[in-house]
């Protein structure tokens, strides 16, 4: 039985959708008889019609196979239905390139997933054969649910500008702001399997229709949006109640631990981009750490950050500054680490200093496609809810979870370098720092909001 406000906001979904649909200009991209403007890429998985039906077949050791539109598509709404059986992978290109100068013309671009398996990420968006998931569903919880197994669901991708949201029955499951690719193809993907695998696995496509005129947003919602232009705050993360934490351009809001201005030296502003730098020497020993000037109980925190190779840095909350000036302030501390080169990540213990960790405290369990290689950009989120249950998430990854205060918390705080510090990680508030570990690190798109 659906739960009586699930089945409102399913509802409430349709109503809206459907409004928004009342002032577009609908075209089919599939004719119901056979595979006319459309072309096939990369893989020789089986496409066929049947039935007013698109039927992707798996074959054994082919690649991914993409059945693709012969037109790009710059903005516009897609809405169409598939059957998927419950143990195969798919998705649908949309904004997808293919050309010979590029992994000799490997299908890559935005794709919103489609997983039938217990990961439930359908609705999520991955970039295929380049930056992987942008948008893993479990910052959306909730949209976990939309999928059916076993039963035909309705897709709607709406793509204006640089924003690209998904619904799956109606209900949200996606929303990237994003400028890397804005025209390409719409493609439907029949996923790779390996040679000893099983073929036969389908897929099943109908009633595809695009508008590409006098197109008309859905209404803003309240998911999670994952954005990728800097320093820059979306319609929707806005009604969602975020805010800079960092203006992008000054040091307003910020000053250094136990100091009343800003560091004259060891930070940088540039070009949106805010870097400590390598001073070769102890941590905090060139610009020193740098707080926030306002303190913050309950919060939510989104930042981006980009580590130079083998750098330590990390961002820590609840920072009151009691313990007087010796290095580093203390606080909770999410954990930024070059893994591979920095010798911290094999001390501590079971792992609790590597990337995304509570510093000395908690391991994050990170799957092995969670992490950007050094040089690009990862995003963190910090989630402290009002009733002290903590969230850390990895490039949209859910990497671990504590309770503050909890016997658990406070036994791991007993047999770690905090032991001696009175009441460690429990202030009703404090200050977010950023760390000056000696290393070159960045941050960019310091966003929060506050949780009541």
């Amino acid at each position: 039985m659906i739960h009586k406000s699930l089945s409102s906001i399913i509802f409430f979904a349709f109503t809206l959708s459907f409004s928004a649909q009342s002032q577009s200009k609908w075209q089919n991209l599939f004719n119901g008889n056979d595979l006319q403007g459309w072309k096939q890429l990369n893989g020789k998985a089986k496409y066929e019609v049947k039935n007013g039906e698109i039927i992707g077949t798996t074959v054994s050791d082919e690649p991914n196979s993409f059945l693709s539109t012969e037109k790009t598509y710059g903005d516009f709404i897609l809405e169409l239905e598939l059957y998927v059986d419950n143990d195969m992978n798919s998705g649908i290109q949309i904004r997808s390139l293919s050309m010979p100068d590029y992994n000799n013309g490997r299908v890559h671009g935005y794709q919103v997933e489609i997983d039938p398996s217990d990961r439930a990420y359908s609705g999520g968006i991955y970039d295929e054969a380049r930056r992987g998931w942008l948008y893993p569903m479990d910052i959306n919880p909730d949209g976990k649910k939309a999928f059916k197994r076993d039963a035909w669901n309705k897709y709607r991708v709406e793509c204006i500008g640089n924003s690209i949201r998904t619904w799956v029955n109606g209900i949200p499951t996606a929303h990237v702001i994003d400028d890397m690719t804005a025209k390409g193809f719409i493609a439907l993907q029949v996923h790779a399997i390996g040679k000893t695998d099983a073929p036969g696995k389908q897929i099943r496509w109908r009633n595809i229709r695009i508008a590409t005129e006098n197109l008309k947003s859905s209404p803003l919602d309240q998911i999670e949006v994952v954005n990728f232009i800097t320093n820059d705050l979306s319609a929707q993360e806005k009604r969602n109640g975020y805010k800079l934490l960092w203006d992008g351009k000054t040091t307003k809001g910020w000053r250094g631990a136990y100091k009343a201005n800003f560091p004259e030296t060891g930070w940088v502003i540039k070009d949106g981009i805010l870097s400590v730098q390598k001073s070769g020497g102890a941590e905090s020993a060139n610009g020193g750490d740098i707080v926030t000037q306002k303190e913050y109980g309950a919060f939510e925190m989104k930042f981006d950050f980009k580590l130079s190779e083998g750098a330590n840095s990390g961002v820590k909350y609840f920072v009151t500054e009691n313990e007087g000036n010796k290095g580093s302030a203390i606080g909770l501390e999410y954990q930024i680490l070059d893994d591979a080169k920095h010798p911290d990540a094999k001390l501590g213990r079971d792992g609790n200093r590597t990337l995304a960790s509570v510093y000395d405290l908690i391991t994050a369990k990170k799957p092995g496609n969670s992490i950007k290689p050094i040089g690009q950009w990862n995003q963190g989120i910090i989630r402290v809810n009002p009733d002290n249950k903590v969230e850390y998430f990895l490039n949209g990854f859910k990497v671990l979870e504590f309770v503050r205060g909890s016997k658990e918390f406070l036994d791991l705080v007993a047999i770690s370098k905090y032991k001696d510090w009175p009441n460690f990680g429990m202030a009703d508030k404090g200050r977010i720092l950023l760390q000056d570990h000696g290393d070159s690190v960045s941050f960019k798109s310091l966003k929060i909001k506050q949780l009541n």
